[in-house]
């Protein structure tokens, strides 16, 4: 999958999301000419009283010798809601940072953001804790951070040159930013850290395990501020939710969304019997786009596969087979299908995960795999994870291997997933790196990356429910594993003999130590209640539906 990441997927959705037979504007002079220009002057007008107000804009200047000033965009785009319906018009001036360079113009870049598996943790917190979860903007997020080092950008279009400077050229002169502004490299950084300045001093706690949550207590109850570059997702109790909307209120200017319905793409519906997360609307628009939307659906993402491995329909391209060009967009496909696999469908993991590894050379199988998946996807448009109300369930995880699923070069499937109250938060399906000699060589594998994410898992929501007041489990965590020789190793611990002499230690010893410690406690499970097995082959409809379900995973119509 070196051709494809998180990032791709997240672009490709986002352009998924707004692609419609009436595109964005790409300059001024487009918006001039378009029926819709009265709000999109409007837009304009506002961003620019917007930059003013925040004082972005320093004097303007002959640009100095050593200076390399950078360039601007504006940039256009209508806001819709979960329903596809505009809501808002949207002007960005944009300054163009991939012109400054490293070291000089700037030096810090990285920013946190709330990850999906923290935000689905969360989720179930709400749910099971009965907790409120409020959505707020910040207007013009970026603009609050203040610059480290100083930046100059050309003059906009629109603004009236100084007295002095009206004889030069506007090529030679360049306006200096006494604020962060979209585009620039150190932009995201610099608004973290004005955040964070502000709700640590307020007394929010915030720890490097998870450094995009803040959370406060008091008498009364607590609060927790999830951090997704300007979108705050605020989850507590309904008398410590309006202090903190109204301490950031004070010192930012806020857009209070409501009830958070619609956040990262995820479309999250409350109900009396607890919180749905799906992706319907883009879900929707997958198929279509990829001309499969008339397309009848189909029970499960992927066939059963042969265990001949010439017969194999995802075996890599033959020497005498044709590969599609880039008239078949193969990879825009795995990307899209990407990013609902991660966000709220597990259950198609492992098929993209599988079709992901002939990016760089697909075939017409390999595209038949795709349109198999577009299928699936028009028969459960409405299918997501449901968190129910007061489940009070610990978190449970189920590690499982499939043992040669890549018979082609010898790899094996690493397949794990979490719940907590019955519905999954964490879950992966990864081919392995290191070729396991046996079936049980490839459990121990897949063991030991649970266990990975299990230890990481605690970490996080220990942290936030210790320092929320919410009485927090000691108890190991159970991980349910169906090879008994893999759980017996892992009690015993690293057992020399001719079958296991060549296994690394550390994949008996890290979970050893962990099931000592009791952090986690391995258990036998039989293959046919394994959930993990969703993860690491493909099934037939009936084990398929019965692992999807016990993950948590209900239609819309059901609840």
């Amino acid at each position: 999958m070196d051709e494809v990441n998180d990032v791709f997927s997240y672009i490709l959705s986002k352009e998924i999301d707004e692609e419609n037979e009436d595109p964005e504007p790409k300059s001024v002079y487009e918006c001039q000419k378009r029926h819709d220009w009265i709000k999109w002057k409007d837009a304009i007008q506002v961003e620019l009283d917007s930059l003013n107000k925040r004082n972005v804009f320093g004097p303007i200047v002959l640009t100095p010798e050593d200076v390399r000033p950078v360039g601007y965009k504006w940039v256009f785009i209508r806001k819709r809601n979960e329903e596809n319906i505009i809501t808002r018009y949207k002007a960005r001036l944009v300054a163009q940072g991939f012109s400054q360079r490293p070291g000089i113009d700037y030096e810090e870049t990285y920013s946190p953001v709330m990850d999906a598996i923290t935000f689905r943790f969360l989720m179930s917190l709400a749910a099971n804790e009965n907790l409120e979860m409020r959505l707020m903007d910040v207007v013009t997020a970026y603009l609050y951070g203040s610059l480290d080092t100083d930046i100059y950008m050309r003059v906009p279009d629109g603004f009236n040159m100084p007295e002095a400077l009206k004889s030069k050229p506007k090529e030679l002169c360049a306006i200096m930013l006494q604020r962060s502004l979209y585009g620039l490299k150190q932009y995201g950084r610099m608004w973290y850290n004005r955040l964070s300045e502000h709700l640590t001093k307020e007394g929010y706690v915030n720890d490097p395990i998870c450094p995009c949550v803040f959370i406060k207590k008091t008498k009364s109850g607590f609060v927790i501020i999830a951090v997704y570059v300007d979108d705050l997702n605020i989850i507590g109790t309904q008398d410590e939710i309006q202090k903190a909307t109204n301490y950031l209120k004070g010192e930012f200017e806020m857009k209070d969304l409501g009830q958070t319905k619609f956040c990262l793409g995820l479309q999250i519906e409350h109900s009396q019997k607890g919180i749905f997360v799906h992706q319907s609307t883009y879900t929707k628009r997958v198929p279509k786009r990829f001309n499969m939307d008339k397309a009848t659906p189909l029970s499960t993402p992927m066939v059963v596969r042969s265990l001949n491995v010439e017969s194999d329909p995802f075996r890599p391209h033959e020497e005498n087979e044709e590969i599609l060009g880039p008239e078949v967009p193969y990879l825009s496909a795995i990307g899209a299908l990407m990013y609902l696999a991660n966000c709220t469908k597990p259950d198609i993991s492992f098929a993209v995960n599988l079709l992901a590894r002939f990016s760089s050379s697909p075939t017409r199988r390999h595209w038949n795999g795709i349109k198999h998946i577009f299928r699936y996807l028009q028969g459960t448009i409405n299918l997501g994870l449901f968190y129910p109300k007061n489940s009070k369930g610990q978190m449970v995880g189920f590690a499982d291997a499939g043992y040669l699923s890549d018979p082609h070069k010898a790899r094996s499937q690493t397949g794990y997933v979490f719940t907590i109250g019955g519905t999954a938060i964490s879950w992966r399906s990864q081919k392995q790196t290191l070729v396991a000699t046996s079936s049980n060589h490839a459990e121990i594998i897949a063991l030991h990356e649970a266990s990975r994410e299990c230890v990481w898992l605690r970490s996080i929501s220990q942290h936030i429910q210790s320092s929320s007041g919410i009485n927090t489990n000691k108890e190991p965590t159970i991980l349910y594993e169906d090879n008994a020789a893999c759980v017996a190793q892992t009690k015993e611990g690293y057992i020399k003999s001719d079958r296991t002499k060549h296994i690394p230690p550390k994949f008996f010893s890290y979970t050893q130590e962990l099931e000592k410690n009791k952090d986690i406690e391995v258990k036998y499970v039989r293959s046919c209640d394994n959930a993990a097995d969703l993860f690491t082959k493909s099934l037939h409809t009936s084990v398929f539906k019965k692992h999807v379900y016990a993950i948590g995973m209900r239609h819309q119509r059901d609840l």
